[in-house]
């Protein structure tokens, strides 16, 4: 497993599962001239992507960003449709660190996109449960009520298996929250109504992780949003305003889609990469 050291903080991605979905629908109008020289497609046109939560280990308590595709609750069919050449084993991965889903205290969900939070519930003895009983489970106030009450395009991907089981666990906030010192949650918007960034913040340097609206490194250019955005102008508006503030303080960027990159520092101009951790294939 790859990991990063941020001061007091100890980053770990954890095997989510992969997907691989159509270039085109992940930059959106971005011609492939250009996107494909910065995320290579395989023969089909398909580009490799992770759903691989981060583990963050902090203040005694170990957070998950996001929860992974899940697993044993899609049909071939779905997985088909959907891309999925591998499941969750984030149990596996956490058996690893000598640690159960029972060891998470906090999840913090960027938005509730099922290839973010199927992974939080789980078939047990043919029932439905949680898989991290004992986690606060954070999201923004307007992603949970959507995931409740989905319209017409967003009920593909808001399923009431990833939210029954887990409603006694749900945190919701407003515009913003601090979950413990240096640790936040910011509302964007765009992707998904509900979406929201993390930051994370360790004597003065700050990590940045902006989910989907910039779910790889290649998606730096504020212009360059997929075509699964909800609301594609607030994505182009919020990550305008929060590349600005970070190619300006040097901010790092952690993903959990990237197949190639888990974390990134760009130069202030933002062209060229100073720092990166790449992921181990």
């Amino acid at each position: 497993m790859d990991t990063y050291s941020f001061h007091e903080m100890q980053l770990t991605w954890l095997d989510g599962g992969v997907n691989y979905l159509d270039g085109g629908t992940m930059f959106g109008v971005v011609p492939k001239a250009l996107w494909s020289r910065r995320y290579a497609p395989d023969d089909n046109n398909l580009i490799e992507l992770r759903t691989d939560p981060i583990l963050l280990t902090y203040a005694g308590k170990h957070i998950l960003i996001d929860s992974g595709i899940g697993k044993g609750k899609m049909s071939d069919k779905m997985k088909r449709n959907l891309g999925v050449r591998s499941e969750t084993k984030v149990e596996e991965s956490l058996a690893e660190l000598h640690l159960t889903p029972l060891d998470i205290d906090i999840i913090l969900m960027t938005h509730l996109h099922n290839d973010h939070a199927a992974g939080l519930t789980g078939w047990i003895d043919d029932k439905l449960v949680s898989i991290f009983p004992n986690a606060d489970i954070y999201v923004s106030q307007i992603e949970w009520d959507e995931m409740k009450d989905p319209n017409i395009r967003s009920r593909n991907t808001y399923w009431k298996e990833n939210w029954e089981p887990i409603q006694a666990q749900i945190k919701t906030f407003e515009e913003h929250t601090e979950i413990l010192p240096g640790v936040e949650m910011i509302h964007t918007g765009g992707h998904s109504d509900g979406h929201s960034i993390i930051k994370l913040t360790q004597n003065d340097e700050t990590i940045i992780h902006m989910a989907d609206i910039m779910p790889t490194h290649a998606h730096s250019n504020p212009l360059w949003v997929l075509a699964y955005d909800d609301y594609p102008m607030t994505s182009i508006y919020a990550k305008e305003k929060i590349m600005k503030e970070a190619l300006a303080n040097n901010y790092r960027f952690i993903f959990y889609h990237d197949a190639v990159y888990r974390l990134v520092q760009w130069d202030q101009a933002g062209k060229e990469i100073t720092e990166a951790v790449e992921r181990t294939k």
